[in-house]
C-alpha cells in the first residue's frame, strides 16, 4: 500500500512538472500561494521522498516495482512463465533432434562429417534399390 501511495504522489509531482513545462504554472504553488510557503515546501518534500522510495524499491526488487497486490501473485505468474519458457525450450530441442535424425541440413548447425557420409551413402543405396 505504501508503494501505491508513493507512486500516486510521484505521478502528481510529474503532472505538476508537466504543467510547469507546458504552461509555466506551478499547481502546488498556485494552491498554497507561492513556492516558498511552508505547505508548498512540504508537498515538494513528500513528492521527492516518494520518488526516492520508489528508486530504492526498484533496486531492492531487482528492477521491478509491484504497485498494487502482493509479490506472491507476481512470483506465481513469473514461475508460470518460466514453465512455459522451459516447455518451449524442450520443443526446440525436440525439433533440433528431429532435424538431425531426418538429415535436414541447416547452415547454422554443424553435423559430424562421418554422419553426413553415412546419410549420403544411405540415400544413394535407397535410390539404387528403387530402380
Amino acid at each position: 500500500m505504501l508503494t501505491f501511495i508513493a507512486f500516486a504522489v510521484v505521478i502528481a509531482g510529474c503532472v505538476n512538472w508537466l504543467l510547469i513545462g507546458l504552461l509555466q504554472y506551478d499547481f502546488v504553488a498556485g494552491i498554497f500561494g507561492y513556492q516558498g510557503s511552508i505547505f508548498s515546501r512540504l508537498i515538494y518534500i513528500v513528492i521527492g521522498a516518494g520518488a526516492l522510495f520508489l528508486v530504492v524499491k526498484l533496486f531492492l526488487d531487482k528492477g521491478s516495482i509491484h504497485i498494487w497486490g502482493s509479490k506472491k501473485k507476481f512470483k506465481r505468474a513469473y514461475a508460470t512463465s518460466d514453465i512455459e519458457a522451459s516447455k518451449e525450450d524442450v520443443e526446440k530441442k525436440k525439433l533440433e533432434q528431429r532435424k538431425k535424425e531426418s538429415g535436414y541440413q541447416d547452415h547454422d548447425y554443424d553435423y559430424d562429417y562421418e554422419e553426413r557420409l553415412k546419410r549420403e551413402q544411405t540415400f544413394f543405396d535407397e535410390h539404387l534399390k528403387r530402380k
